[in-house]
């Protein structure tokens, strides 16, 4: 393997010294794919480039400025860029072996299965405006992370960004293998679970006995699904876990699916993950382009699952409560963008939400009069990408404001959003219903911010509009920020940290309002 820095005036070190959300490797072809992606990356983060190529000299300008630019920020700049210069054959090997060395927590890289932009009918085949560089890459990556993770028995993160999906956003406007908020669950004795996407697969810690003693992290065995992950409590409140899962054919291209699995009871391994495949299973290569699952349950315990197909479009399947399950089929209507958000109602259906991908705004497919699936596109709102989440209230969503990125809430019927006071965070916001404040029940909504710090807010259930007080908690979250309401009333909240630790924190007893513990590292 052949390794060399290439280095510039702004490529600096920055300080060591301190707190930070651990070593994030960014791994890409060149260096004018790294640029958009080490923007990314907060005021304490320790940042190193790894380039399977050395790109142009103006390339390699632009990279060390954009570092030059996070150092000025907070940044912890690991150097210039890494350059492989490994053939393809030996790419993987020699990425491996450069995450050995590096160790990282975190590893960005691109997307390995990239948004189609036209269909060559006569061949059969997609066409792309990103080169094929990308999603080998990316792939080599995914790969490269999940071994070193097996070999470690350390947690590595992955977040694969789709570059340019939009460009007000930039890399930021889409992660490929999202993480909700929702990956906290309490079970029936009072236990915690927390489920944690990982480069190798699904991670799992849990509480040995209600109220202490963590469990793992423990790799979920069994068929690891892509890092990313969706948890959505039964009408039982029992976890279900959807994701996407990648396997590579004997013909050299690779079969996308979604996947999905149950625990039943905390301790005890979650079932095999059952594959739901797609609407396009039928040709792996519009198969390879399924969005990233949402679901819901309805009143009467059946499961609807949907995903943005080959044509931009939803499609949907449902599992009904006996077992039976659908074949996949499509909505049709507006284009959507790569993120579904999918809700319960008060009327007992399901609906769901996307975020259209020609022109600012959102639709709203819901069931009509007549049975039949009946589309709104006219909601009065616009979603910054990447923050569409479920309401506490029935059939509702939460979202930013895609021009003041401040969060609201907006149900259907309502004229508008109600604005919830908060318009300093990054990513969507968890809401968990029926805590009880002073004796009545609330609404805690939890945010992380610009800098990774958790909030909390409250406001009366069902009445976002009498306001949100919020205040902040002294702990740093490395995704989406999760809490979990136990069967006792104890609402805790807990952020993952490099390493695969976990911060808790749970609300402390009494008539104290939102006063929590101290956060505990585990």
């Amino acid at each position: 393997m052949t390794r060399r820095s290439v280095r510039g005036a702004g490529a600096a070190v920055a300080d060591s010294a301190g707190e930070g959300p651990g070593l994030v490797a960014v791994v890409v072809p060149e260096p004018r794919d790294a640029a958009p992606l080490v923007a990314l990356q907060p005021a304490g983060a320790e940042v190193a480039v790894v380039c399977l190529e050395a790109g142009a000299k103006a390339d390699r300008a632009a990279l060390d400025g954009a570092l030059a630019t996070a150092a000025d920020r907070g940044c912890r700049v690991a150097g210039g860029a890494r350059v492989l210069g490994a053939h393809a054959a030996e790419a993987a090997a020699a990425l491996l072996e450069e995450l050995r060395d590096l160790d990282p927590d975190r590893v960005h890289t691109l997307d390995p299965d990239p948004v189609h932009t036209g269909y060559d009918q006569a061949g059969g085949t997609p066409t792309y405006d990103v080169p094929p560089a990308h999603a080998e890459t990316a792939a080599q990556a995914l790969a490269a992370a999940g071994a070193l993770q097996r070999e470690t028995g350390r947690p590595v993160f992955v977040d694969c960004h789709r570059a340019g999906s939009d460009p007000r956003f930039g890399a930021a406007a889409c992660r490929r293998y999202p993480v909700s908020g929702s990956w906290l669950s309490a079970g029936f004795d009072g236990r915690l679970t927390a489920f944690l996407p990982t480069a190798a697969g699904l991670v799992r810690r849990f509480q040995r006995v209600p109220g202490g003693g963590w469990s793992g992290p423990e790799l979920v065995e069994g068929g690891g699904p892509a890092p990313g992950l969706l948890v959505v409590p039964d009408p039982a409140g029992l976890p279900q876990l959807f994701a996407l899962r990648r396997t590579a054919r004997g013909d050299g291209g690779v079969d996308v699916e979604i996947v999905h699995a149950a625990q039943y009871r905390t301790g005890e391994p979650p079932t095999p993950w059952q594959s739901l495949g797609g609407p396009n299973a039928g040709d792996w290569r519009r198969g390879r382009g399924v969005g990233f699952p949402a679901a819901a349950f309805d009143g009467a315990g059946n499961l609807f699952v949907f995903a943005r197909n080959f044509g931009h479009s939803i499609s949907y399947l449902c599992r009904a409560a006996d077992g039976r399950v659908t074949p996949w089929r499509h909505l049709g209507g507006t284009r959507v963008a790569d993120e579904l958000t999918a809700v319960s109602t008060s009327y007992g259906g399901v609906e769901v939400y996307g975020r259209m991908r020609d022109r600012a705004g959102v639709v709203r497919w819901y069931p009509g009069p007549d049975g039949q699936w009946a589309e709104d596109p006219t909601l009065p709102f616009a979603a910054r990408p990447g923050t569409l989440a479920p309401a506490a209230e029935p059939g509702a969503v939460l979202f930013r404001d895609l021009r003041t990125n401040e969060a609201r809430v907006w149900r259907p019927g309502a004229p508008g959003p109600l604005p919830l006071g908060e318009a300093d965070g990054t990513g969507p916001l968890t809401a968990v219903p029926g805590v009880e404040l002073d004796g009545w029940p609330y609404t805690v909504l939890l945010r992380s911010g610009p800098d990774g710090r958790c909030a909390v807010g409250a406001h009366p259930e069902g009445r976002p509009d009498a306001g949100v007080w919020w205040r902040d908690l002294p702990a740093a979250s490395y995704g989406p920020p999760a809490a979990a309401l136990s069967r006792r009333g104890l609402l805790t909240v807990a952020a993952a940290v490099p390493g695969g630790g976990l911060l808790v924190a749970e609300r402390r007893p009494g008539p104290a309002g939102l006063d929590f513990t101290a956060p505990q590292l585990i």
